[in-house]
């Protein structure tokens, strides 16, 4: 061969020796060859299993999902490019031979509901809010509305509330609606949905499950009734995750429930810390004993297991005094995500609720005087000491 041709094909479609990798390879390959076009044709025909086309999925982002899939105790599940992405998908596949009406929680993250009201809306899908909290309110919704979906976060974004998650399955189920949770801020290691009776569920992998800041992606988990509808989307609409996010989102997993319970051990020092500060106003913590829904946790959560988010109001303060103390912080890392392994702070009216309505995020209880702590894995004691240097 010239060299021209050997540039081209030296060294390259090696079967594998006989060996297994300790990890999961990097497969960047966008299409898959076979000796035999009798077994590719199988393979496209589902008839076999195997790889033809890196948007029907890949040996690296197959991977992740059987393992998030086992974490959440799912059927199915497919990785995306990014969380939004997967709850786009996700809600297709909850609406796709259902009602085009979703009844959401009152308290989302701001994109969500910008999602839902602006691309899904005009696609004519209905959308009707409901302070998911309130068992008697969502069921009268359900039964006024009947829709298709009921969406839900397991702790909300950024008020930190949580809804009778396991209750409200009931009732989506009596009503032929799909129940479709965010399960990112409580992550499996705390709750899985799809074990107290929803059908979907979505993370940003982005945060707690690769957790270092460096990945941007999500992934929906199905039950058996959606494995199906959910792969056909995937393979149809190309949400796809790239091989070497995915790559890094197995290897943050690994020590993704290690750095769970530190974080959660650490929110709760510092949620401590915040309650007893004189600058402090209020703060939002599941595992507050005065929690508006310390009986819901106390039967959805594990023991001693909260979370590790913070939201916590100055008192008095202005959108500029929220800023000067923001600014004074020196460990705590100002910036848009939470779940890493450093400790964040969000300021929610300027970022994850931009979009919101200034009259709804005020009706909701997300002020000018909130921030958002994802609280990371240092020592607690540091974390303490920025935040209280910084409100000084």
């Amino acid at each position: 061969m010239r060299i021209h041709t050997q540039a081209v094909h030296a060294g390259d479609r090696k079967k594998a020796g006989d060996f297994i990798p300790v990890t999961t390879p990097v497969y960047t390959a966008a299409s898959y060859f076979y000796e035999r076009m009798e077994r590719l044709d199988r393979i496209f025909a589902h008839e076999e299993p195997g790889y033809c086309y890196a948007r029907w999925g890949s040996p690296t982002t197959a991977a992740l999902e059987e393992l998030v899939a086992t974490l959440e105790n799912g059927c199915g599940a497919l990785a995306c490019a990014s969380g939004m992405m997967a709850l786009q998908v996700a809600l297709m596949a909850a609406l796709l031979d259902r009602p085009k009406r979703v009844l959401a929680a009152e308290a989302l993250y701001g994109a969500t509901v910008t999602l839902l009201n602006q691309v899904m809306a005009p696609f004519g899908v209905q959308t009707r809010y409901v302070d998911i909290c309130d068992l008697g309110a969502v069921e009268r919704a359900i039964a006024e509305q009947q829709p298709g979906c009921v969406l839900m976060e397991t702790i909300s974004n950024p008020l930190l509330r949580v809804g009778a998650l396991d209750r409200i399955a009931e009732m989506a189920r009596r009503a032929g609606a799909a129940l479709l949770v965010d399960n990112t801020f409580a992550t499996p290691l705390m709750v899985r949905p799809l074990e107290l009776g929803a059908s979907l569920v979505v993370h940003s992998l982005t945060k707690y499950l690769a957790g270092h800041g460096d990945v941007l992606g999500g992934l929906v988990v199905s039950d058996e009734e959606h494995k199906e509808i959910l792969a056909q989307l995937g393979r149809t609409c190309g949400p796809n995750l790239g091989a070497f996010e995915a790559y890094l989102t197995m290897r943050g997993i690994k020590t993704f429930p290690v750095r769970m319970e530190r974080q959660c051990a650490n929110a709760r020092v510092v949620a401590e810390f915040l309650s007893r500060h004189p600058r402090i106003e209020r703060v939002h913590f599941p595992g507050d004993p005065a929690h508006p829904d310390a009986s819901v946790i106390a039967r959805l959560f594990p023991p001693g297991l909260y979370g590790g988010m913070v939201s916590f109001e100055l008192r008095d303060a202005s959108r500029d005094e929220v800023f000067a103390f923001m600014n004074r912080l020196k460990l705590v890392v100002r910036a848009t995500s939470l779940g890493d392994v450093h400790t964040m702070m969000l300021y929610p009216v300027m970022s994850s609720h931009r979009e919101m309505p200034a009259g709804q995020r005020e009706r909701l209880g997300i002020n000018d005087k909130l921030v958002r702590l994802s609280v990371g894995i240092e020592a607690a004691e540091d974390i303490v000491e920025d935040l209280a240097q910084a409100l000084d």
